[in-house]
């Protein structure tokens, strides 16, 4: 049987890691720590619990955020990364090179989730060069993020 295998990291590409194992638990986070955490409405994360977490480039800058967490982040960049507690290390679902692949099945911490949320699906659906104000630039745009996969140098020269 093949273990699954996960890549992942933050915008700049000063920290990746690689997850061999199953994820479990995928949930989306409402409370208002992981608001803070994540700069969003919520704070989607996955457990890694039972899997191989392997920090392949670089390590989180951690925040003791209370008694009983700690998050992980990029020093460079910022990128939020992980949540840490007693019950294991739970990775953020955006950080993934294929996030479109761990879908929530969950939802905690819904004593703070912001009233506007369940609702935000609802508003009208724009491709981003369709503003007509920004298209011009958008269509310039060059990125500096980290591909979604891993590469031999980065960032490139």
């Amino acid at each position: 049987m093949t273990k699954e295998i996960h890549t992942g990291g933050c915008q700049c590409g000063a920290v990746r890691f690689r997850v061999e194992g199953e994820l479990i638990d995928a949930s989306v986070c409402h409370c208002r720590m992981c608001q803070k955490a994540f700069g969003s409405f919520y704070a989607p994360l996955v457990s890694v619990r039972g899997a191989n977490l392997v920090w392949t480039r670089g390590e989180p800058k951690k925040f003791q955020s209370s008694n009983a967490a700690t998050r992980g982040f990029c020093a460079d960049c910022g990128t939020p990364l992980t949540y840490e507690a007693p019950d294991g290390v739970a990775l953020a679902i955006g950080s993934f090179d294929h996030p479109e692949t761990i879908a929530p099945k969950i939802q905690w911490g819904t004593e703070a989730k912001l009233p506007y949320v369940d609702w935000v699906a609802g508003l009208p659906q724009h491709e981003t060069l369709e503003d007509p104000n920004a298209a011009p630039f958008l269509k310039t745009l060059v990125s500096y993020q980290h591909p979604d996969h891993d590469t031999e140098i980065w960032p490139p020269k």
